[in-house]
């Protein structure tokens, strides 16, 4: 039996880890912390959970977390560096569900998220946790940092079309739209129904804190960074994330469903849809998968993929234990066989 840890147990990827993990027949739940509710009872904050978590918040002492084999960070940017070398030196590994792992280069993760970075000699070490491309590098690492969700959603979509070499990789664009979990749960006037509901608007279009870690991501796929232009919305919904990704063939007679369909045959996540198709953020929500469908309107040059996740799923906990089921020789769906909740 798997011991794992859950530092900042009380967001909504720490509720969403520990809703997976609960039923994980591998899996004990031995700590979740949290500074706010020590003492509290995890099902008492959250009553989802009575019943399958009957363990208390601690306080966030690495001490304590000595004794899990797997430490999951569900915690703001910052936090996990500080305590992640003390807890590698221990055996315990750890999976990043935050960014401070993501971007390999110092200088431009220190650009991005305004602070300095206080184990940049893991960097290197850290394997960016996106199995469809990392499985063999994720099964022995000991420090994996779990990918954004706007990342996973816009990589998986434009992953074949770059690995083909198929698109001009100078003039991707990502224009993504997400629930308004995915800001978190802290408590925000941005994020008040009276604000949110029955609205839809762009943030982050001069920069946002996910555009380095795509380039970075499918710049290793073509070795080079790509052009992109990346632009997150959010919908007046709880949970999904819908990718409309636009990219310029290259190359005339290209077979696009065939190509995605070869491409993710033996993924167990990413479910490519027959064509024609249009996804929609309710046919994944609660579920580990990725549905995505290809199109070239008019049979002219433009390559439209669309790409559905659930945020809090296969955008944070899910793929963290998909990581996890890796990491510990699992089957890679152990855990993660939900259906999707419909509606």
């Amino acid at each position: 039996m798997i011991k794992a840890g859950i530092v900042g147990g009380t967001g909504y990827t720490g509720v969403e880890l520990l809703r997976l993990l609960s039923v994980h027949t591998h899996v004990e739940v031995v700590a979740v912390t949290s500074r706010v509710e020590s003492g509290r009872a995890v099902a008492d904050l959250f009553p989802s959970l009575r019943g399958h978590i009957d363990i208390a918040f601690s306080e966030p002492d690495t001490a304590v977390l000595h004794g899990c084999d797997v430490v999951f960070f569900a915690t703001p940017n910052g936090i996990a560096m500080q305590s992640t070398p003390e807890l590698l030196q221990a055996g315990v590994r750890v999976i990043d569900l935050a960014a401070d792992f993501r971007i390999q280069d110092q200088a431009l993760w220190e650009e991005w998220y305004g602070m300095s970075h206080s184990c940049p000699e893991l960097l290197p070490r850290a394997v960016y946790g996106l199995p469809e491309i990392h499985r063999q590098k994720i099964a022995s690492a000991n420090l994996v940092a779990n990918p954004g969700c706007y990342p996973t959603a816009t990589i998986l979509g434009f992953l074949p079309l770059l690995e083909a070499g198929v698109v001009d990789a100078g003039s991707l664009i990502a224009d993504c739209k997400s629930g308004a979990s995915g800001a978190g749960r802290g408590a925000s006037v941005a994020a008040l129904l009276a604000e949110c509901g029955e609205s839809f608007k762009a943030y982050g279009v001069s920069g946002h804190r996910h555009l380095p870690e795509i380039r970075q991501v499918l710049g290793w796929t073509i070795g080079e960074l790509p052009g992109l232009t990346f632009t997150p919305h959010l919908l007046p919904m709880i949970r999904g994330i819908l990718a409309t990704l636009y990219a310029r063939l290259g190359s005339e007679g290209v077979d696009l469903q065939q190509l995605y369909e070869a491409r993710y045959a033996d993924e167990p996540f990413v479910d490519v849809l027959p064509p024609g198709s249009l996804p929609e953020t309710r046919s994944v929500r609660g579920t580990n998968r990725c549905q995505i469908a290809v199109h070239q309107p008019r049979g002219e040059s433009t390559v439209v993929v669309l790409s559905v996740i659930d945020n809090l799923v296969k955008g944070a906990a899910g793929q963290a234990v998909q990581n996890m089921n890796l990491m510990f020789g699992l089957s890679e769906t152990s855990g993660l066989d939900s259906v999707a909740l419909s509606p």
